[in-house]
């Protein structure tokens, strides 16, 4: 069993800059992730609201991330976890690649945009559909747009949206919105804002290189009717990768992890980051501050134990 001082579970930015921390300070490093590097970044097609740069593409941020990362000697392998067992001072990951141990580990397995699997939505993602509002909204200035869903994430981002787009139709499967008082009242009284009832998206369309439409079908009478956008905003719900780390009981009723403001988690020597850990703003910029702050005091946390 190969043996390490740090493995980094995930190679988003938050689990990148973990990595980039803790290999200058010369422990011992592996980051393993099941895809590429960059996570959810190489899912966007232009960044504006990283610090730096005014405006970067998500796949050329995810390599200079992973370029950084990688100049103190951390390694980089490509497995699937299947489980992380606490054995005290030691962790074992045990992956479909083989398993390891470490004195610490890193948790930053991130969230997965729950997906409508329509015909439409895969080719034309970065290209019209989306999943943040906040990192893609400047695109679709003066345009028409339609957000799907009808919970507290969809509802705050509509209202988000509806200050730099000309319209925006809310599509929702039921008769009423599921989020918070709050914000419905915000909804309804937004002008800008019209709703699409007890609908679903069973189509979105394109010109092959940009959405152009989405194609609804009644949930109650099945017609379908078209509406014409240049942007679909998805947010049916959001699911923490957290496969494998069910008998550590270290997440909250909804899967994501829960920590402390030092990134601990209840365990000592795991450590949680970015979108994966509870309450997390998901955003880049927030990803980095986290795997920052896990970065420098796992170094601490290990010198009190060799």
């Amino acid at each position: 069993m190969q043996e390490y001082d740090v493995i980094v579970i995930g190679a988003g930015p938050a689990g990148l800059t973990a990595t980039s921390y803790a290999s200058r300070s010369n422990l011992k490093v592996l980051v393993l992730d099941k895809g590429i590097y960059g996570g959810q970044m190489n899912d966007t097609a232009e960044i504006e609201n990283y610090t730096g740069f005014n405006s970067v593409l998500g796949a050329d941020l995810s390599e200079k991330m992973y370029q950084s990362s990688m100049q103190f000697g951390a390694e980089y392998l490509y497995g699937k976890v299947i489980e992380v067992i606490n054995e005290g001072k030691y962790k074992i990951i045990k992956t479909d690649i083989g398993d390891f141990k470490a004195l610490v580990v890193v948790i930053a397995s991130g969230a997965t945009h729950a997906r409508l699997d329509v015909d439409g939505e895969e080719k034309y993602a970065g290209r019209g559909v989306s999943y943040c509002a906040v990192c893609d909204g400047s695109f679709f200035k003066d345009e028409n747009i339609v957000v799907v869903g009808g919970g507290d994430s969809a509802i705050e981002e509509a209202v988000y949206l509806s200050n730099l787009v000309k319209k925006v139709t809310i599509i929702h499967r039921r008769d009423k919105l599921k989020a918070t008082s709050l914000l419905q009242e915000r909804a309804f009284s937004n002008p800008k804002i019209e709703f699409n009832w007890n609908k679903v998206v069973k189509k979105i369309t394109g010109d092959s290189n940009k959405v152009t439409a989405v194609i609804l079908e009644d949930t109650k009478k099945g017609t379908e009717t078209e509406i014409k956008t240049k942007g679909t905003f998805i947010y049916v719900g959001i699911k923490a990768n957290t496969q494998g780390l069910d008998k550590l009981k270290i997440t909250n009723s909804e899967g994501f992890i829960k920590t402390n403001s030092n990134m601990e988690t209840s365990i000592p020597g795991i450590f949680a980051v970015g979108d994966v850990r509870e309450n997390s703003i998901r955003q880049i910029a927030s990803a980095v501050g986290d795997g920052s702050i896990a970065g420098k005091l796992l170094f601490e946390y290990i010198q009190g134990i060799v």
